[in-house]
C-alpha cells in the first residue's frame, strides 16, 4: 500500500551549512580580488635580520689596517763592491753614528786608488814646477830691467861728459853721437821691458789663481780618491736600531745592494693602504683614530703615496699627542678615517640586503607579520650604517639579512 512522503521544511542545521559554505565563499572571492597581482613568499622568521629605523649622528668613515712603522728609517747600500772581511754587529743592535758594522775589502779598488793618488801627485808636483819656472823667468826679466837700468846710468853720465867735450871740440863728433845712440837705445830698450815686467805681473797673477785652483782640484780627487778606500767600512750615519741585517763574511757585495736599515725608535708612524675608490677624498692633514686599551688614540695623514698599486695606495698616519707605550714595529692596527663630519641623520643597519637591491628598496614588517616590499633611496655610507633620505620614518623595521632566495617578491609572510 502506498504511503505518502510529506516534504520536509528547511532545517535550522542546513541552514547553518550554507551560511558557512556562503561565507567562505565570499572570503575567498575577496582575498583573491584583494590579492590578485601580489606576490607572496613564506619566510621562516629565524632566518631573518632586522633593524629598527633611528635618527642618529652619521659619521662616514672608511676602516682600513695599517701596519706600525718607525717614524724615520735609514737605508744602508753599497758603496763600493767588495768581500766582506769583518762584521761588528749583528742585526737589532742598537747603533750610535759612526758606529762600524761592517768592513769589506777590494784589492782592485786599492790599486786603482794608489795608482789615481801616484798620478795625482805627479800632477801637483807638475804643477808646482811650472810656478817655480814661471818664477825664475819674472826674475830674470826683472834681473835684465835692473841691468838695463845700471848700464842707463852710467851711459846717462857718459853722455852728459862727451856732450861738454864735444862743445869743447876734446872729442870728435862720431864718439859723441855712439854714445847718445847707445842711451837712447837702452831708453827704448827699457820701455820695452818695463811693458814686457807689468804683463809678465798680470801673467803671474792669473797663472797663480790657474795654479791654485788646479792644485785645489787635484787635492780634491786625491782626497776622494781616498774616500773610496775608506767607504770600503761601513759604519752608521744616525742613531737607532739595526735591522734587515743578514750578511755573512765572505759574502760578496755588489756596488748599490742594500746592506741593512736603521730604524728611529723615538717615534712611530703607521703606513696604511687604501682602496683606489677613496684617492679623490683622502688629503693630507685628513683625521683618523684607532682603539686600543679601552683609550681611543688620534692620527692625521702626515705623506700620501699617489702610486695605485694592485687597486691600492699608502698613506703615512702619524699620532696627534699621546701614542700608546705597547706599540711595536710591525704591529697591524685597524684605523677609522674620517671623510665628513658628523651630522644628524636616519641611520640604516648594513647588510646583505644590499647586494640583491642596490639600497634601491628594502622589505619593511608591519604589524601582522608580512613585510613588504618599499622603495628607498640611501645617500653615504660608513662601515655601520647606511644615510637614508627617502623612503622610511623612525620606527620602521627592516629586514636588513640577505634577499637573495627571496627574488623579487612583494610581501613576505614571516612564520
Amino acid at each position: 500500500m502506498d504511503e505518502r512522503i510529506e516534504k520536509k521544511g528547511w532545517h535550522w542545521s542546513r541552514i547553518l551549512l550554507l551560511v558557512v559554505l556562503g561565507g567562505g565563499a565570499i572570503f575567498f572571492l575577496t582575498s583573491v580580488y584583494k590579492n590578485a597581482g601580489t606576490s607572496r613568499l613564506n619566510v621562516n622568521k629565524e632566518r631573518l635580520l632586522t633593524d629598527t629605523i633611528h635618527t642618529g649622528v652619521f659619521k662616514e668613515f672608511i676602516t682600513i689596517f695599517g701596519t706600525v712603522e718607525p717614524f724615520k728609517t735609514v737605508y744602508l747600500d753599497a758603496i763600493e763592491s767588495g768581500k766582506i772581511e769583518e762584521i761588528f754587529v749583528e742585526d737589532g743592535t742598537m747603533v750610535e753614528v759612526g758606529t762600524p758594522i761592517m768592513r769589506l775589502s777590494n784589492r782592485n779598488l786599492q790599486l786603482e786608488v794608489l795608482n789615481q793618488e801616484a798620478q795625482i801627485v805627479d800632477q801637483i808636483n807638475t804643477i808646482r814646477y811650472q810656478g817655480i819656472v814661471r818664477e825664475q823667468q819674472s826674475l830674470n826679466i826683472r834681473e835684465q830691467a835692473l841691468d838695463i837700468e845700471y848700464r842707463l846710468d852710467l851711459l846717462s853720465k857718459r853722455t852728459r861728459r862727451n856732450k861738454a867735450l864735444f862743445q869743447d871740440s876734446v872729442i870728435a863728433k862720431v864718439e859723441f853721437e855712439d854714445t847718445q845712440d847707445e842711451y837712447e837705445h837702452l831708453l827704448r830698450r827699457q820701455k820695452l821691458l818695463n811693458a814686457t815686467i807689468d804683463k809678465d805681473s798680470l801673467s803671474q797673477v792669473v797663472q797663480q789663481n790657474q795654479m791654485e785652483t788646479s792644485l785645489d782640484l787635484m787635492r780634491r780627487n786625491l782626497n776622494f780618491a781616498k774616500s773610496s778606500l775608506s767607504s770600503l767600512v761601513i759604519t752608521a750615519p744616525i742613531k737607532g736600531q739595526l735591522s734587515s741585517f743578514d750578511s755573512e763574511i765572505g759574502e760578496l757585495m755588489n756596488q748599490g745592494n742594500r746592506i741593512a736599515q736603521i730604524d728611529v725608535l723615538s717615534d712611530y708612524k703607521i703606513r696604511a693602504r687604501i682602496d683606489e675608490f677613496y684617492i679623490s677624498r683622502i688629503f693630507p692633514n685628513q683625521t683618523a683614530s684607532f682603539t686600543m686599551d679601552g683609550k681611543v688614540y688620534d692620527l692625521h695623514i702626515k705623506k700620501i703615496y699617489p702610486e695605485v698599486q694592485n687597486g691600492a695606495f699608502e698613506v703615512d698616519l702619524v699620532f696627534d699627542g699621546d701614542r700608546p707605550t705597547n706599540i711595536k714595529r710591525g704591529q697591524t692596527i685597524s684605523l677609522k678615517i674620517s671623510l665628513s663630519d658628523e651630522t644628524k641623520s636616519m641611520l640604516l643597519a648594513k647588510g646583505g640586503f644590499f647586494q640583491s637591491t642596490g639600497g634601491n628598496w628594502v622589505y619593511v614588517l608591519n604589524e601582522e607579520g608580512i613585510a613588504q616590499r618599499q622603495e628607498i633611496q640611501l645617500g653615504r655610507q660608513n662601515p655601520n650604517f647606511y644615510e637614508v633620505q627617502k623612503g622610511l620614518k623612525d620606527g620602521d623595521i627592516v629586514i636588513v639579512s640577505s634577499y637573495e632566495n627571496y627574488g623579487e617578491k612583494d610581501e613576505l609572510i614571516i612564520k
